[in-house]
């Protein structure tokens, strides 16, 4: 297998369903409808990077890592996510333009840092662009 190729379908960020969040645990039976999942943050983070790119990306991976200091605490997020395609890595590019000025609205937190540590771009008859996100949550209150 070359560098270049990959395993996974190019199109499967089509098809996914963006609105639904990550459930982690086993289903419950019998749920009323107010008896829903509730949206972690790093869900909520997800859906935002997502929303910036209009659904256009693939998330690959998401790490999150508490951190605390004197004065402040909250978490690191570290989000890669891909695009296949010409209009995905279009997405991909605005990510990359509005991502450090993006206004997030995440409930009690607030984006201390959000930036672009690495980005893998791949071009052929199958373009990709791979993009690792950082952001640094600071808890309000």
């Amino acid at each position: 297998m070359m560098l270049t190729e990959s395993l996974r379908d190019p199109f499967a960020h089509h098809l996914a369903d963006l609105r639904a969040p990550e459930i982690k645990s086993a289903p419950l039976l019998g749920l009323t409808r107010f008896q829903r999942p509730r949206r972690t943050l790093a869900d909520r983070v997800r859906l935002a990077l997502l929303a910036i790119t209009s659904g256009h990306g693939t998330v690959l991976s998401h790490e999150e890592k508490c951190w605390a200091s004197i004065t402040f605490s909250g978490t690191r997020h570290e989000v890669v996510m891909e695009f296949c395609g010409p209009e995905a890595v279009a997405a991909g590019e605005e990510l990359i333009e509005q991502l450090p000025d993006h206004e997030f609205a995440l409930p009690n937190q607030l984006v201390a840092d959000a930036t672009i540590s690495k980005v893998d771009h791949r071009f052929g008859a199958m373009e990709r662009l791979a993009v690792t996100a950082v952001l640094l949550l600071l808890e309000e209150g």
